[in-house]
């Protein structure tokens, strides 16, 4: 539905204000929905077209049980897209619709202008409607029941990709054969050093170019390593190496590219929930607000601000660490005069007048994501002036207790959380172990163990797409151990 005059009107000078801020984003479109449509939205992941399954459906009642119990509200959805989608809900009241409104603009600005988000498919509305319409034929033609069985194990493995390659060339990767294009003589010969003519059995000793011929020799007699370097993309293996009908194939580049759109959301979710809420925090009370407006908005600001005991509020931190780097750099807080200052109170008065905070925050936006953002901004002072400290659950007590007030240390937590979107990170070593075929993966161990309950089941799906045994070798309890499914039991082996 689209908006009412009033709110249509509201939408357009809310743009101009946002625009003469300086922020820049696609054109955007609003649509005025009931909280029914609200929530089934949600459930869709904020499109209005998916594919059948029940994970939408179980979605759905959750966040429809939460709205009618009065636990949650969804105040706004916008979509990564070009032109930019949005859902204003019916029945909220102006100083909501506005607060909305500002909030949206600053979405849709961070979409556009981060570097993370750049790989991403600006239009993917309507690739999702393709998927919809893919799956629904595949079902026709093969069996809703199966589509929808085999669908389950690629969305239960929709985590286990490499984030990050994106952002960087793909590497050509050896297959079955262990043969990735290059010949052989191509791609390894004895190493010799130029030398005069003179020189040459001193510089380059027969001996050693012999010994080096046979190394070279022997390592091609040996079975290639397969994959010949660890793979981070394991959906993209599966793709390539799993005994996998087309149709299947299909599905799983489907849903192996809606994993790659959402992935920078997981990857800046502090930074773009921070940047929405700074923007419409100045927009709201230096250019829209009515002096009727001002306690409902800090009611409805207050709220989505509010940190619970021991959490991590991504709204709360986002805007904190923004409002503090432009004020740094408005003031000139930054350099190695003002970290090589010993004197607490010319620091807490330091005040160059330089004047680059709104410059800053822009480029800030534009180039980091949480991981980078929270590294390099998060600083002692900033802990400090938030309270911020590191907190272990006590069997004893059965408590939650603080710990620690170390900034490094709260900051080395909350990167560990950040890391890999907040994943383990999982790759593929070897595809054919045991030259029988079955599939290794190995778990970079970062002193949190896996959950076995949720390793047994990725193994099973695994093994549903790679129709062999599946291994995983991580460290339990300090151990290194190989989590083992065939396809019927489970088993745990020491390594």
């Amino acid at each position: 539905m689209s908006l009412p005059r009033e709110l249509a009107e509201l939408q357009r000078r809310i743009r101009d204000v946002a625009s003469s801020y300086g922020l820049d984003f696609f054109t955007t479109v609003f649509e005025m929905v009931s909280w029914a449509e609200m929530n089934t939205v949600a459930a869709y992941d904020g499109f209005p077209v998916r594919y059948p399954h029940w994970r939408f459906g179980m979605a759905f009642d959750q966040i429809s049980k939460s709205y009618s119990w009065g636990l949650s509200k969804i105040y706004e959805l916008v979509i990564n897209n070009d032109p930019c989608y949005a859902y204003l809900l019916r029945g909220n009241s102006m100083v909501d619709q506005k607060l909305v409104i500002a909030h949206v603009y600053a979405h849709c600005d961070f979409f556009k202008n981060n570097l993370w988000f750049a790989p991403t498919n600006r239009h993917m509305i309507d690739e999702l409607a393709s998927h919809a319409t893919r799956i629904q034929r595949h079902g026709q033609a093969e069996g809703h029941e199966d589509v929808e069985t085999f669908l389950d194990s690629c969305l239960s493995l929709d985590n286990m990709i490499d984030i990050y390659s994106p952002y960087s060339p793909r590497r050509p990767r050896n297959g079955k054969n262990g043969h990735n294009g290059d010949e052989p003589e191509e791609r390894a010969k004895p190493v010799r050093f130029e030398a005069k003519p003179y020189m040459e059995s001193f510089i380059n000793p027969p001996k050693f170019i012999e010994e080096q011929r046979q190394e070279i020799d022997e390592a091609r007699r040996q079975p290639a390593a397969y994959p010949e370097r660890p793979e981070r993309d394991i959906l993209r293996f599966l793709m390539e190496e799993a005994p996998l009908r087309s149709w299947q194939r299909d599905v799983l580049s489907m849903v192996r590219d809606e994993a790659y759109y959402f992935a920078p959301q997981r990857l800046t979710k502090i930074m773009n929930e921070g940047w929405a809420s700074y923007w419409h925090s100045r927009m709201m009370t230096e250019k829209l607000l009515d002096p009727s407006e001002v306690v409902d908005f800090a009611e409805r600001h207050s709220g989505a601000m509010a940190v619970q005991p021991g959490q991590i509020n991504p709204y709360k931190l986002g805007i904190e660490l923004f409002r503090n780097v432009e004020e740094r750099w408005d003031k000139g807080r930054f350099g190695k005069e003002y970290d090589e200052c010993d004197d607490l109170d010319v620091k807490r008065n330091w005040d160059t007048g330089l004047g680059r905070g709104r410059e800053k925050i822009f480029e800030v936006r534009r180039i980091y994501n949480d991981v980078t953002f929270v590294d390099e901004f998060l600083t002692d002072g900033f802990c400090e002036d938030a309270k911020m400290f590191t907190w272990e659950f006590n069997p004893k007590t059965g408590r939650k207790e603080i710990t620690g007030r170390d900034c490094r240390e709260i900051k080395d937590k909350l990167l560990q959380s950040l890391a890999n979107g907040g994943q383990p990170v999982i790759e593929v070593t070897d595809g054919n172990f045991r030259n029988r075929g079955e599939l290794v993966l190995s778990h970079r161990h970062d002193g949190e163990d896996l959950d076995l309950g949720q390793a047994g089941e990725t193994m099973r799906h695994l093994h549903h797409l790679w129709t062999r045994p599946v291994h995983i070798e991580t460290m339990l309890e300090g151990r290194p151990r190989r989590l083992s499914f065939d396809g019927e039991s489970h088993e745990t082996a020491d390594l």
